[in-house]
């Protein structure tokens, strides 16, 4: 009579061992990394690198005076593009600033859908309304038409830059917009978490449209 005895791989063995070890932070990168389409996985990686270095002065670059057409960016046009979209409407509106289009659209949304419901609670509880809005795919035509496209995160950003390198120079992240700590950040996707944050994100959302309308009346008034 035989006996099977069963043998653990050693590879296994090893992420065993050595997961625990690895930092959490750099667990969470490699999960946006293999997130990534794999043309934008390397662009990425250089992006990131350089912020960590403190080396990326590209994600703070403001628009120009001429900027008059305007596309927030995110993963799926259901929390943070729109509610920049929404926001930025209401404060040119108070502030009689026209002339101006402003739209939003996901690099991987499935049009028509609505806002997700924690977005769309964030947003009442700010006095903003989400309930009209359907998901736009991001796509060619959006990019020639813009002048200013504005991403949320370096994903958004990095996607954006290798999938379409001639419009390089319309691409800004609305984080260059925060005020203090938040200056340069990234609006990271709340998706993934709770109502709170989702309110932490349309508060950093908010900061940061604010302070592009100061720049758009700024430059403006100069043209």
């Amino acid at each position: 009579m035989s006996t099977e005895v069963s043998v653990t791989p050693p590879k296994f063995l090893l992420k065993r061992w050595f997961r625990p070890l690895i930092p959490r932070w750099l667990l969470n990168e490699r999960e946006l990394y293999y997130r990534l389409p794999a043309h934008s996985r390397r662009t990425y990686a250089i992006l990131r690198t350089l912020r960590t270095l403190g080396l990326n002065r590209g994600s703070k670059r403001k628009l120009p005076p001429s900027a008059r057409s305007l596309v927030f960016v995110c993963f799926g046009n259901i929390m943070r593009s729109p509610m920049a979209e929404v926001m930025l409407k209401r404060v040119f509106a108070e502030r009689a600033l026209t002339g101006f289009t402003i739209r939003s659209a996901g690099l991987h949304a499935c049009p028509g859908r609505e806002a997700h419901p924690l977005a769309a609670t964030a947003a009442a509880e700010m006095g903003y309304s989400l309930a009209a809005h359907h998901a736009s795919l991001f796509d060619a035509q959006l990019v020639q038409e813009a002048d200013a496209i504005l991403a949320m995160d370096l994903q958004n950003f990095a996607e954006l830059l290798s999938t379409y390198p001639q419009a390089r120079s319309k691409m800004f992240m609305l984080g260059a917009y925060g005020k203090g700590r938040q200056k340069g950040c990234e609006i990271p996707d709340p998706y993934y978490g709770d109502q709170d944050a989702a309110r932490r994100c349309y508060g950093v959302l908010e900061s940061c449209i604010r302070s592009l309308a100061d720049h758009m009346s700024t430059a403006g008034s100069v043209r």
